[in-house]
């Protein structure tokens, strides 16, 4: 499901900050090299990470679904002078273009890369987050905010992404979609928390703020 026309949202990207050189450089080779490269974060939506970033100015930021890096280069923009970024990926295999392009950004020093699983990794961290994105495995997002929620400071903002996964939210839901359904639970779930003020953003397959309270 498209919530734009595709000459709309070409108007929308037009008018908004370009992305830099490299971030173009890195989605191009994503999408000619890499499976699945509708799963970059892409040009707009990567502005209004960086925007969110820079507005809230994170010391430490957490990222749960790294792909290619683009999103984590996006977020990186705002992080405070001596701010770290740690990212968590599943997939070892793409460690190769993440490194290369963090290495082009210039970040390399402020970026950790993590590899297995973000369950496993996520409660060994001894940090405090400013900022959390979420974007990894659907059926798992109601764990990996329960596991966050403690490491995020009051005020913290954790954000979701494909929480409207392409319109199958609103759809009817095939039996054996279990990620639909585990999305439809976890709206619901951000929407009913007292522990979190939420509002959900039509931004591109939806974009979901939680302002820890």
């Amino acid at each position: 499901m498209h919530f734009l026309s595709e000459t709309l949202q070409g108007y929308i990207t037009a008018h908004s900050e370009n992305e830099p050189s490299y971030l173009e450089e890195l989605s191009r080779e994503t999408h000619l090299k890499v499976i699945q490269p509708r799963m970059i974060t892409g040009h707009y939506q990567g502005r209004v990470l960086s925007m969110l970033s820079k507005i809230i100015g994170p010391a430490n930021i957490l990222e749960i679904g790294t792909y290619t890096g683009y999103s984590a280069l996006c977020l990186a923009e705002g992080l405070l002078p001596n701010g770290q970024l740690h990212t968590i990926d599943v997939n070892e295999e793409l460690a190769w273009i993440q490194k290369k392009y963090i290495a082009k950004s210039g970040y390399t020093n402020r970026i950790t890369l993590h590899t297995g699983d973000a369950l496993n990794i996520i409660p060994s961290m001894k940090l405090e987050f400013d900022l959390v994105f979420i974007d990894a495995e659907k059926k798992e997002y109601a764990r990996y905010f329960e596991e966050v929620y403690p490491k995020v400071r009051k005020g913290g903002i954790i954000l979701s992404d494909n929480v409207l996964w392409s319109g199958k939210v609103v759809e009817p839901i095939d039996a054996n979609d279990r990620a639909t359904r585990a999305l439809l639970s976890y709206n619901q779930m951000l929407k009913d928390d007292p522990r979190v003020e939420t509002v959900m953003l039509p931004i591109r397959d939806g974009l979901t703020l939680s302002r820890v309270l």
